[in-house]
């Protein structure tokens, strides 16, 4: 059975893997279900300066489970999404909520279950990227509030993120956010694994059947709860780092830097296996 060596990054989330190289990737087989273990335990791995190519990554993700498909987006390899300000990426303009506090894929029927960044080209300043725990925000609720919040419903919107970036958007870009799903999620997360979290972040729009103003506040005070001082694992990235996170029991953001000066992130993702209930 093979094992890895971590270092906690901090005391809430993450830990740094100590022994794992580019080659390791293609080599241990029981190098995944160490991954997924120490994921589950520690919610963010950091490989830092790992410099594995998108082959690899692909390759190895492939063994955590079924990778989505970004065809319809560069670079060449379709299991892999660049992310950058660069004008031929058509996704550039939607990038900018990534500054927010979100969960991947709450728009989706099945939210991913992982996502895995590898730095291509850093920037100079800024562009960390942040992560905090909705595992250990539930938690730290009380009774009272865990019996009221497993009562409510929010529902999700791209129109709700985007306004956080574009707040006078153009008719253009409404008619454009419109097109999109929205979902509801219930606030409290049942995983089949009988852990709960906390579903919130830039997408949210309201809370069913509460006042919109006091939804948005009660929204806004739980993002503040999960991503208070000393519960948010921030990264500085190298090139050539990767990390992966439990993107079922996390929210993350980007911080800000130069948009103008190239930083290129490639991703990959791991499918979801469960609807948020």
């Amino acid at each position: 059975m093979s094992t890895i060596r971590t270092e906690r990054l901090s005391e809430n989330v993450g830990a740094k893997v100590l022994d794992v190289d580019a080659d390791r990737l293609s080599t241990d087989p029981d190098l995944p279900t160490a991954v997924a273990e120490a994921l589950e335990k520690y919610g963010v791995l950091l490989f830092p300066e790992l410099h594995a190519t998108d082959e690899a990554m692909a390759g190895f993700c492939a063994r955590l489970g079924t990778l989505i498909d970004f065809s319809h987006r560069p670079p060449a390899n379709e299991k892999v999404m660049e992310i950058s300000f660069d004008p031929s990426n058509p996704n550039a303009e939607y990038l900018r909520s990534n500054e927010f506090w979100h969960i991947d894929g709450l728009l989706d029927e099945i939210a991913p279950k992982t996502s895995i960044l590898t730095a291509r080209v850093t920037s100079a300043e800024g562009g960390e990227t942040e992560f905090a725990s909705t595992y250990a925000a539930y938690d730290e609720l009380s009774d009272e509030e865990r019996q009221r919040f497993a009562e409510l419903r929010v529902v999700h919107t791209f129109d709700a993120v985007q306004r956080m970036t574009y707040t006078d958007p153009t008719p253009e870009q409404l008619a454009d956010w419109a097109t999109r799903t929205a979902r509801e999620h219930p606030l409290v997360w049942e995983h089949d694994s009988g852990r709960r979290s906390l579903v919130l972040g830039a997408t949210a729009s309201h809370i069913v059947g509460m006042d919109v103003d006091e939804g948005k506040a009660l929204l806004a005070e739980l993002r503040d709860r999960v991503t208070g001082p000393g519960k948010v694992c921030s990264h500085s990235w190298t090139e050539g780092d990767t990390v992966f996170w439990d993107n079922t029991g996390l929210v993350h953001r980007v911080r800000e830097f130069d948009r103008d000066k190239p930083r290129v992130m490639h991703r990959l993702t791991v499918a979801g296996e469960e609807k948020i209930k």
